[in-house]
């Protein structure tokens, strides 16, 4: 049975609270701003904290199971993290106080903007970004502003490999760039003959994830950056996996001009359901002045017994602010957070367990289901999610029986350039025994599809819901699920 409604329990009569008789003049309320009738549940305390205590157990999140959704790296959010934003200091300031008095917060950003830098090797960071996606935008905004003071208005091309993930295309599209989608070679890597045959004085640049969204080191990543480098285009790191290589790799040492980072994927924000986020922007000194602003910076460095003193700058030829304030502040100490409580050598850390947890699924499933480019794998792997003695079964049958057992199902269906593709990402903090249930699991799933194909086409079975349909849901899409019934005359 469905989950009642807050007003399905509504009972006449009951109160959940109550409020004391008030110690100052009453206020009459206009006549005109008055309702005949507010239908409201009646419904006790304990009942309402039940009640949405039994909706949140429904949810699956990565405090109650394994979320190995691909691409989004949804590992365990420390809850020191959640400590650390709550601290009076940091949540009960207001981003228009003056400088001077929220010098702990801006303090913070800087430390945070320096981290990055360290991190990616770029020479400028801006917090602002709101999420990766618009962080992708304003990266994108920022070359296009850098080849517009040069005068170089014919570049009005952008470079997106077939593996990109889908807002690539969509970030360069809104800046008014056209889109050249290059392919990938039999080893999952950019095709290098079609891209240098697009590399011309209309270029204006790459974008480009590295690895890639197959999971895959791109084998020629730094001839990729010299080749668009000599064309005079820019290249545009997708910041969205750097999970992978975080103390390996310095993506501006290898050619990269501009990334945005994912503090709420790679530094242990919790998300998902489309928020929270924030997509911080790293740059090379030749691209710092078009940063949005304001800036984090030291203003006076201070002395022995003198702490510094923190300010915020707008750089020389700025893009303008992308976002209300200074970004998402509260994602910012968490991440900043997680990356004091590791240390550069817990970073690196990271990522090499990312790496091993994923080869290890990788091997455990690769007699079962077919890995199309099977080679060392990062942080993640994509695998086919079909059979051809089983032309029946399908990837969405799959992750719909994975949720039988308990799993999140993995990303179904990216990168578009695998047929039934499932990206899996297992990330550093899972188990070994975790990642044993779940490849035992998806074992027995593949013995399942050949011996009882229905079970999977008919899943799920053990959840609140069965199998819905999802193209009818999102074409008659119903927001709300209580409707007050009629007043009789």
């Amino acid at each position: 049975m469905p989950e009642p409604t807050i007003f399905e329990l509504s009972s006449p009569g009951r109160q959940g609270a109550y409020f004391p008789e008030p110690d100052v003049p009453r206020t009459e309320i206009p006549e005109e701003i008055l309702r005949d009738n507010l239908p409201l549940p009646e419904i006790a305390e304990v009942d309402v904290v039940r009640h949405f205590t039994r909706l949140s157990q429904l949810n699956h999140g990565v405090d109650t199971g394994f979320y190995p959704l691909g691409s989004c790296t949804m590992k365990y959010n420390p809850k020191v993290n959640e400590q650390t934003a709550r601290l009076g200091g940091f949540a009960k300031i207001h981003p228009l106080q003056p400088v001077e008095t929220v010098q702990g917060a801006v303090g913070l950003m800087y430390e945070l903007q320096e981290w990055l830098k360290e991190i990616s090797g770029f020479s400028g960071v801006s917090l602002q970004p709101a999420a990766g996606a618009h962080g992708e935008l304003t990266g994108v905004l920022i070359m296009r502003a850098y080849h517009k003071s040069r005068g170089d208005h014919k570049r009005i091309k952008m470079l997106i490999p077939d593996s990109a993930h889908g807002t690539n295309p969509a970030s360069s599209a809104m800046s008014g760039l056209k889109i050249v989608e290059i392919p990938s070679d039999a080893r999952g890597n950019i095709d290098m003959d079609a891209l240098c045959a697009e590399c011309d004085d209309t270029l204006a640049g790459i974008m480009i994830t590295n690895p890639n969204t197959l999971g895959l080191f791109e084998e020629k990543f730094m001839e990729v950056c010299d080749c668009v480098h000599e064309a005079g285009g820019l290249v545009y790191g997708d910041g969205a996996n750097l999970n992978a290589i975080m103390g390996i790799s310095r993506p501006a040492d290898c050619g990269v001009d501009v990334l945005h980072f994912n503090l709420h994927k790679t530094f242990s924000t919790p998300h998902g359901g489309g928020g929270p986020g924030s997509g911080p922007v790293g740059v090379t000194a030749e691209l710092a002045p078009f940063l949005p602003g304001p800036i984090a910076t030291v203003i006076d460095e201070g002395g022995e017994e003198e702490p510094p003193l923190y300010g915020l700058v707008n750089p020389e030829n700025s893009i303008g602010r992308v976002k209300a304030f200074h970004g998402h502040f509260s994602i910012m100490v968490r991440a900043f957070t997680y990356m004091m409580m590791l240390g550069g050598e817990g970073l690196k850390a990271v990522s090499e367990h990312a790496v091993l947890n994923a080869n290890y699924l990788q091997a455990r499933l690769r007699d079962t289901y077919k890995i199309p480019h099977d080679r060392i794998c990062m942080h993640e792997f994509v695998a086919e999610g079909h059979w051809e003695d089983v032309p029946d079964v399908h990837a969405l049958d799959i992750s719909k029986r994975l949720m039988d057992f308990g799993f999140h199902p993995p990303t179904n269906y990216f990168p578009l350039i695998v047929p039934e593709a499932l990206m899996i990402e297992p990330t550093e903090t899972e188990s070994k025994e975790t990642l044993d249930a779940f490849a035992d699991t998806l074992i027995q799933i593949a013995e399942e599809a050949r011996t009882n194909p229905e079970m999977l086409q008919t899943a799920p079975h053990n959840t609140p819901f069965g199998r819905l349909d999802e193209v009818k849901a999102a074409r008659e899409l119903v927001l709300c699920c209580w409707f007050p019934e009629e007043e009789e005359d």
